[in-house]
């Protein structure tokens, strides 16, 4: 029997407060946990950021040879030791932690090992503060989360409850990263519940508050971002610019995830050992740096980057700067993120969209100087405006949690000015984003790495899993066999028997279904052809990845089968995998396990 701290407590302790007051004690006590995890984590990152510029300036005074020799190979460096510990050790600390901890609430009831939140701050720490172009708030929020899981599993939670506290600590870490407690709710509920609920709400207000004072008393109370937007800064018509930069950022929103996702399927197919993509993609982002340090003087491209977006904000860079600061790191988060290092795309997320807005903001001030047709404000604050415009509306689009992003904003400058045009482009990116790819991002990599989302009905509630698409249950890693090969060569080739196998020709489209015990019986019988001539009068019965798991379940007991292949909507004949009657049932036994131990 699982033995816990909380189960050897006396009897007069346990007896004294209800389930649901010890549920919130543990919710303060995650708060607290993760604050200060999360303030250690941005203390590491930066401490190690810093000393390695500090030791690239100092090598470079006697040497000039050596600074971009030294900043470039770091991110590099830093790739190498990340690799070899992901291969060997840490596997789960890949990415940025994200679609981690979604697929631990969906598919396992929460649990999530504390070993992986402690190799997620160790890894993230180098990764990142070696000056790979990634950000810290996606790890912090699985570190949380990790350490969340770990109170409940102590403390002998039932399972419903360890579940329960993965929102708590993933807001905790958001609000503790950024320095921003009603974004962190907001964002729980777009990106993991994705529906709002009283009872889930009060647990995660007290753990995103307790861990945003954490972090207030030690890093203070500004938030990480500070932004100067004067206090009598009015909405005004010339704002109706976050239309087009809401439209702009909609499409490089969709560009940056499609050519991300297109990226990190080349690393995972391509032939480099995987210890070694991590360093490939730091190797390409310390030449890149480099590259953008000796172009712009701004060290932005590298790590979080928020120092350059910070003279943005304050109207210091001119738009040859921006654009090159901009181009550049688009290609240095995708390189660093798609190779497997450990980090997260919030920060360059913002970034990104800092630039693009201060971009189009400088344009409007331009066009304004030339025409005089705007009655604007002093330049500063327009471009300052425009930079936190682009900052929402491309968060909106690439992480697809619009009023987060409106709340993250709202809460760096405290000022109602802009919720306005802050509403518009990022609905308008969000919008737009969505149309053009139906998937999420988080959601995409959980599906390219094969993972099934949302096994559990808690979801959309235990009556409406049936109502769920077959791509949450099916078996993406099929075994098959051959139709130009006779049975008795097909079996051979089999190492781990099934009921059936989908069959596919030497080109991989698929000819048909097959049954173990079929391709025993002929090669008994003496019918050893191949099994194209056997399947060639056969109707194929097969259904899309969008079929919901009722209609798939009525076909499969119509046609008295027990798995049915899983095609493309557009090509019938190319195979994405399978579904049995077995991903079914277990889909169903979880509703009974939820409320167990």
């Amino acid at each position: 029997m699982r033995k816990t701290w909380f189960l050897n407590l006396p009897d007069w302790m346990r007896a004294r407060f209800t389930d649901g007051q010890r549920f919130l004690i543990l919710c303060t006590v995650a708060g607290v946990f993760c604050g200060l995890a999360a303030v250690a984590f941005h203390f590491s990152i930066h401490g190690l950021f810093h000393w390695i510029w500090h030791i690239s300036e100092v090598a470079g005074e006697e040497y000039r040879w050596l600074f971009p020799v030294v900043l470039g190979l770091a991110p590099a460096i830093g790739g190498l030791c990340v690799g070899v510990i992901l291969t060997k050790l840490a596997p789960n600390a890949v990415g940025s932690g994200i679609p981690q901890t979604k697929s631990a609430f969906y598919n396992d009831f929460g649990v999530i090992k504390l070993r992986d939140g402690v190799w997620r701050f160790i890894l993230g720490t180098l990764y990142v503060g070696m000056g790979n172009a990634l950000g810290r708030e996606g790890p912090t929020v699985h570190m949380c989360a990790a350490i969340a899981s770990k109170l409940g599993q102590v403390f002998g939670l039932a399972k419903v409850r360890i579940q329960a506290l993965v929102p708590v600590g993933m807001g905790a870490g958001i609000a503790a990263a950024f320095n921003a407690p009603l974004s962190a709710i907001t964002f729980v509920f777009e990106e993991l519940l994705d529906d709002f609920s009283s009872k889930a709400l009060g647990g995660i207000v007290i753990a995103v508050v307790v861990a945003a004072s954490v972090s207030r008393i030690i890093l203070g109370e500004d938030p990480v971002l500070t932004v100067g937007i004067h206090e009598d800064f009015k909405t005004n018509w010339w704002m109706l610019v976050a239309i087009p930069i809401g439209l702009l950022c909609g499409v490089i929103g969709h560009g940056f995830v499609k050519s991300l996702l297109w990226t990190r399927g080349q690393f995972k197919v391509s032939k480099m050992p995987p210890w070694l993509r991590p360093a490939s993609g730091g190797l390409a982002m310390g030449l890149i740096g480099v590259t953008a340090y000796y172009l712009t003087g701004e060290s932005g491209v590298f790590s979080i980057g928020y120092e350059s977006l910070t003279q943005a904000f304050e109207n210091n860079l001119v738009i040859s700067v921006m654009l090159t600061l901009f181009v550049l790191k688009f290609l240095a988060v995708i390189i660093c993120y798609a190779s497997g290092g450990s980090g997260g795309l919030f920060s360059p997320t913002l970034f990104l969209g800092g630039m693009l807005g201060g971009i189009i903001g400088l344009l409007l001030v331009q066009l304004n100087d030339n025409t005089g047709w705007f009655a604007l404000p002093e330049a500063g604050q327009v471009v300052g405006a425009c930079v936190l415009l682009g900052m929402g509306a491309l968060f909106a689009s690439i992480v697809r949690c619009p009023f987060t992003s409106l709340l993250i904003i709202f809460e760096m400058t405290r000022n109602y000015a802009l919720i306005l045009p802050l509403m518009a482009g990022n609905m308008i990116s969000y919008y737009l984003a969505s149309r053009l790819l139906r998937v999420p991002l988080y959601n995409s990599l959980l599906l390219q790495d094969g993972l099934n989302l949302r096994r559990m009905p808690a979801y959309q509630g235990a009556q409406d899993y049936r109502n769920l698409p077959v791509s949450t249950i099916m078996t993406y890693d099929s075994v098959t066999v051959r139709s130009d090969l006779p049975s008795s060569e097909n079996l051979k080739a089999i190492e781990k028997p099934h009921h059936g196998y989908p069959v596919v020709n030497a080109e991989g489209q698929l000819d048909g279904v097959i049954c173990h015990h079929e391709l025993e019986e002929f090669v008994a019988a003496g019918q050893d052809g191949p099994l194209s001539e056997i399947l060639e009068k056969r109707q194929i019965f097969s259904v899309t990845p969008d079929t919901s798991i009722r209609a798939a379940a009525g076909l499969l007991i119509k046609e008295d089968v027990l798995q049915v292949p899983v095609v493309s909507e557009k090509d019938p004949k190319k195979l994405i995998g399978v579904l049995t009657l077995h991903d079914i049932a277990r889909q169903q036994n979880t509703v009974s396990e939820q409320m167990g131990r």
